[in-house]
């Protein structure tokens, strides 16, 4: 039986859902909500499952113990803002929106992040004080942590990518890029580092020489997003034209596409064998899709936008944040909901 999760604070309200397997297994989205912004990391950490923290950004930060971009154990969860809270805690100290964060790739207690007010931070839950601050050239967007733990790359919205020391905390290179710079990542391998443009391209750089190596034509519109899949095997873009494509990480190569969506795909997430794909849009559904058939294998129904989703670590549980802003919520609260949606271990 498939089970929609709604976390509020440290708790999770479960509710059980009909598991409509034929015609896409379409579930729809209700239960609690944590009211928060948009975008979503996860903490991993040792533990049982539930008790992940969740953190979403807004001018400070906040974590819940259940959340919204999983860490690498699966107890903690992310989320962006202009700050960003915790249930028990609130992270401040940002002046202006909090863009993106991401967790440490093998730390739990370590996230960063990326800040409108020209700096980004980096944050211990264990004490819940930031334990460095990095000034930055400008207005910060995006953000990735290298799976080796050793550099953080930062992009801001004059499309420089800045790649600072995670240990000395000083920039060790920059790049002014030419072109409209939507998303930035490492490969697995950390040897390759990638950016998605507003020109339809992914562009691939040599790590850390920085060295051009290909620029592969995507998609015929803006590529808005990029993930690679935990085994190594695949990555996957979203674009404005609403097509998923799924890429061969040594080959280089599109081998499918999905073409559930109708608007601009904002999110992606592999599950955490890299067997499943989430995808989400504007459209009022998530796509839930099987990587190597593209079969549709659930659609989770919501109310509103989606703009982030981000899968378990290790279980077959999806985080989602929604878009509110249209006054059906209290307009005292931050817009943004975040939910869980639950699939059986056995699916």
């Amino acid at each position: 039986m498939a089970r929609l999760l709604d976390a509020v604070g440290s708790e999770f309200a479960s509710s059980q859902g009909k598991a409509q397997r034929a015609a896409g297994r379409k579930e729809s989205c209700g239960g609690r909500e944590v009211q928060g912004s948009n975008r979503l990391r996860t903490r991993d950490s040792a533990g049982a499952w539930p008790g992940p923290l969740l953190i979403c950004p807004s001018r400070d930060a906040a974590c819940w113990d259940a959340g919204r971009s999983w860490s690498r154990a699966g107890h903690s969860l992310t989320s962006s803002a202009r700050s960003l809270q915790v249930k028990e805690n609130n992270y401040r100290g940002h002046g202006d929106s909090v863009d993106q964060l991401c967790w440490h790739p093998s730390n739990p207690d370590l996230f960063v992040t990326a800040s409108g007010d020209k700096t980004i931070r980096i944050w211990d839950v264990r004490t819940t004080k930031c334990i460095a601050t990095v000034n930055t050239k400008g207005e910060n967007i995006n953000i990735c942590w290298s799976p080796d733990g050793q550099t953080i790359a930062v992009g801001n919205k004059d499309d420089v990518v800045t790649f600072i020391d995670a240990k000395t905390h000083r920039s060790k290179a920059e790049e002014q890029f030419k072109f409209e710079v939507n998303e930035i990542s490492w490969n697995n391998d950390n040897n390759m580092f990638f950016l998605t443009n507003g020109n339809g391209c992914i562009n691939i750089l040599s790590y850390p020489e920085l060295k051009p190596i290909q620029s592969i034509n995507a998609h015929p519109s803006n590529c808005i997003c990029i993930k690679f899949d935990p085994m190594g095997k695949y990555f996957a873009t979203g674009s404005a034209d609403a097509l998923v494509s799924l890429w061969d990480v040594d080959e280089l190569v599109c081998v499918r596409c999905f073409s559930r969506l109708d608007w601009p795909v904002r999110t992606l997430s592999f599950s955490h064998d890299g067997k499943m794909l989430a995808s989400a849009s504007e459209d009022h559904f998530i796509d839930i899709a099987e990587v190597e058939t593209g079969e549709k294998l659930w659609e989770v129904q919501c109310e509103s936008p989606t703009f982030t989703v981000a899968w378990h670590p290790k279980r077959p549980l999806l985080a989602f944040a929604c878009d509110d802003k249209d006054g059906k919520y209290d307009s005292s609260r931050e817009a943004g909901t975040v939910k869980l949606f639950g699939l059986p271990n056995d699916s």
